[in-house]
């Protein structure tokens, strides 16, 4: 005889508790979609009736007017960039601290780690001041200074090393040892040895928390707003800040919403795409 599975009171908890959550993120995000092809009398008159026609003039005056092309060529420059850096010195870093014992390992490991517990905003007035003393360095100070791209990827590095460093340490503890071994006993070097086995099987980590730290440095706000001054060298939220406080209650707003979808699209498309490998990412060192 087949047996009913109920749910116990718990498991209805959490269900509804993730349908909840489900509809705050839901919502906002639907609302926002439906107020970027509306004209600013439809957005205040009813938030959800449908357009009567579709103005998708919204998207190219925000793209043309607020220079959210420009923002947005800054965003994917700054981001592809401090990603690519993170990933790069994080991946290295957590193997090593994961997979040699030497004197200070822990310590070393505890120091990355505790930069998960520092806000930002205790940071912001120091971090300024590094940059810009990190622009009277010969040569490259003007490279690498405040209001350059290069210094707020190297910030953006900065603050991603925890947790990248936290999570992938944890992730490299699981991978196997006998395949490196044997590499090892044939002769290859430890940097093939990363770069050709020990890193094309932590995949499942390295895409999920490169996932995290695109959608993490291309949503930061604060740092930006600190060290890039220069209205040229602003990126998408700088720009998106712009459109809604420039102009008081003047604003165009259907440019505002128009904006913010963009800015969301990218990041939403992403996420959706490599879904199933940040899952698989997030349960493989469990399961192993």
């Amino acid at each position: 005889m087949s047996r009913k599975h109920h749910l116990g009171p718990l498991n209805v908890l959490m269900h509804i508790a993730l349908a909840v959550w489900a509809l705050l993120i839901i919502v906002p995000l639907v609302w926002t979609f439906l107020a970027s092809v509306k004209s600013e009398d439809e957005i205040f008159s009813d938030a959800w009736s449908l357009p009567a026609t579709l103005r998708w003039d919204n998207f190219a005056r925000a793209w043309e007017q607020a220079h959210i092309g420009q923002y947005m060529l800054n965003s994917v420059i700054v981001v592809f960039f401090g990603v690519l850096g993170t990933m790069l010195l994080g991946s290295m870093a957590a193997y090593v601290l994961a997979r040699y014992p030497f004197r200070g390992n822990r310590a070393i490991y505890l120091l990355f780690v505790s930069g998960l517990a520092f806000p930002i905003y205790l940071a912001l007035t120091p971090l300024f001041f590094v940059v810009q003393n990190m622009g009277t360095i010969p040569v490259i100070g003007p490279y690498i200074g405040l209001n350059t791209h290069a210094g707020l990827i190297l910030v953006y590095i900065a603050y991603s090393m925890p947790f990248t460093v936290f999570f992938l340490a944890a992730f490299f503890r699981t991978l196997p040892t006998a395949v490196a071994e044997a590499a090892l006993v044939d002769g290859a070097s430890h940097t093939r040895i990363f770069f050709q086995i020990m890193l094309p099987m932590a995949r499942p980590g390295i895409v999920s928390i490169t996932i995290f730290n695109v959608l993490g440095q291309w949503n930061q706000y604060q740092k930006p707003l600190v060290l890039l001054q220069d209205r040229d060298k602003w990126v998408l939220t700088q720009g998106i800040a712009d459109i809604s406080t420039a102009a008081g209650y003047d604003q165009d707003w259907s440019a505002l919403f128009a904006a913010l979808t963009l800015a969301i699209l990218p990041m939403l498309i992403v996420y959706t795409i490599f879904q199933r490998q940040i899952q698989s990412g997030l349960t493989a060192g469990a399961l192993k």
